[in-house]
């Protein structure tokens, strides 16, 4: 059996001044999302903003709930409402940010294994990858091509039986 080796690629900047224009935007539309967050109990805040190719940036975050498998995340949240809200729209990018209350942690925090998977399948619903940042408040910014850099082997349409 021969090894193989996986590789992710992605980029990494300190500043948001130093990521490109439009994906420095959107991460700053998702900064202001986690705001919004409902996190009573975790006190762990996260945003999330969709670019759509119409051109509107759709907004999502986490809301948590005291039976904790009802807890629904940014990304869903988000990635949801532009589907519902605007079918026929392809997405561009999305941006995820984090703020934790009480507790300074500007360290990005990346999307859950059921976010991974379900914008894994935006991808294939759209037929195209599109870049996924992650940031803190401020701090690390990372930006990846794809989710597959995230998940790499996915769980997709091919994988069910016809």
């Amino acid at each position: 059996m021969a090894n193989q080796e996986l590789k992710i690629s992605f980029q990494s900047f300190e500043k948001i001044e130093d990521v490109e224009s439009k994906l420095a935007h959107l991460l700053h539309v998702a900064r202001n999302a986690v705001h919004e967050a409902y996190s009573p109990y975790s006190n762990f805040c996260v945003g999330c903003a969709v670019q759509l190719d119409n051109g509107q940036i759709i907004t999502g975050f986490n809301i948590e709930n005291a039976s904790y498998s009802v807890c629904i995340c940014a990304e869903r949240t988000a990635l949801s409402s532009a589907i519902t809200q605007y079918p026929d729209a392809k997405i561009l990018s999305i941006a995820i940010s984090t703020y934790q209350q009480f507790q300074d942690n500007d360290a990005p925090a990346f999307p859950c294994g059921v976010c991974r998977q379900f914008i894994s399948e935006c991808e294939d619903r759209n037929e195209n990858k599109f870049p996924i940042i992650v940031s803190g408040q401020s701090g690390p910014i990372h930006v990846f091509e794809s989710i597959k850099d995230l998940l790499p082997f996915s769980f997709g349409k091919n994988d069910l039986i016809k």
